[in-house]
């Protein structure tokens, strides 16, 4: 059994030295030290990664860091929902979120047309601009075809922007697809459903994307799953490495726990019930803050994998 080691900082320590050191120090720092050794595991055996967030990582600053680990090529598929769509579009046009505090006064912020995200601000006029840009990029891509899959339409998306810290950009770029099932669930999806009503034969096809990420992998494929956060992004990636033979490797990170029976607390341990992660698969379950834990535990995998010559 491993002993607790004192942890003792010393300069130039790296964030990978940082990470390491938490392997003995105990709690949740052993999982999120064992969450990193999972993500250098995953690359090094070229597992076909799927990495699920929630739009609230996108409102916030870890937007450019998902965008800049897809133009490394650490993810293969991206699974998320509507809100980070709309919200890497909106950063992508230039429009600023703030920072404020958990405890404003949101009918005074209402007022002021401002929309609170915990402790994040985005303004109303910043919906508004994404209105009249997503507006136009329908109508050339109504002009282009009648009939779209999501992650297809994401693509166009994508390929229409150009900002380095956007994911759907990168995603686009480096041909990474982007999964949304819950399309509808956003502004986004009011517009859809508004261009729709102007264009009944213009459709986004949710159930031929659900085939396509059916088929994005195999039974002899090794699969990894980095989910950050819970809800549909999360069940979207796990049913599809279920139907393929279960995961090889998992790292879950959420501030939900496994007694409220929901998707998102869920741990590593209850998937293997299911067969979405294999009996043998190495898993982690990291419970905490993404917005701290996530930087801490990519960075000290992306600083080994760049060592052993293993990134892109």
């Amino acid at each position: 059994m491993k002993k607790v080691k004192d942890f003792l900082w010393h300069e130039n320590m790296k964030v990978s030295e940082l990470v390491s050191t938490f392997d003995s120090l105990g709690f949740q720092s052993v999982e999120l030290a064992k969450a990193s050794e999972i993500i250098v595991k995953m690359k090094k055996n070229n597992a076909k990664i799927f990495l699920t967030f929630t739009s609230n990582m996108v409102t916030s600053g870890l937007r450019g860091f998902f965008a800049q680990i897809v133009k490394l090529k650490i993810p293969s598929f991206l699974v998320t929902t509507a809100g980070s769509i709309e919200e890497d579009v909106m950063k992508s046009l230039g429009e600023d979120f703030e920072i404020g505090s958990f405890n404003l006064d949101d009918i005074e912020l209402h007022e002021k047309g401002i929309n609170r995200v915990g402790n994040l601000m985005i303004k109303s006029e910043s919906y508004m601009n994404f209105e009249n840009w997503i507006g136009k990029v329908l109508k050339e891509c109504y002009l282009k075809k009648k009939k779209w899959t999501v992650s297809d339409l994401l693509k166009e998306i994508g390929l229409k922007l150009n900002n380095e810290n956007s994911i759907l950009y990168q995603a686009a770029k480096n041909e990474v697809p982007i999964f949304c099932p819950a399309i509808s669930d956003a502004g986004l999806g009011f517009h859809l459903y508004l261009f729709q009503q102007k264009h009944k034969d213009f459709f986004v096809d949710i159930i031929g994307d659900f085939g396509n990420i059916l088929l994005s992998t195999s039974f002899d494929d090794k699969k990894a799953i980095i989910s950050l956060g819970g809800s549909i992004s999360k069940h979207h990636a796990l049913l599809a490495t279920l139907l393929n033979g279960g995961a090889e490797y998992a790292v879950y990170m959420t501030t939900a726990h496994k007694d409220s029976g929901s998707m998102s607390g869920a741990t590593t341990e209850e998937a293997k019930s299911w067969g979405k992660v294999k009996d043998e698969s190495d898993v982690a379950t990291v419970i905490g803050d993404v917005s701290i834990n996530f930087p801490l535990v990519m960075v000290a995998a992306l600083e080994k994998l760049k060592k052993e010559g293993l990134l892109e």
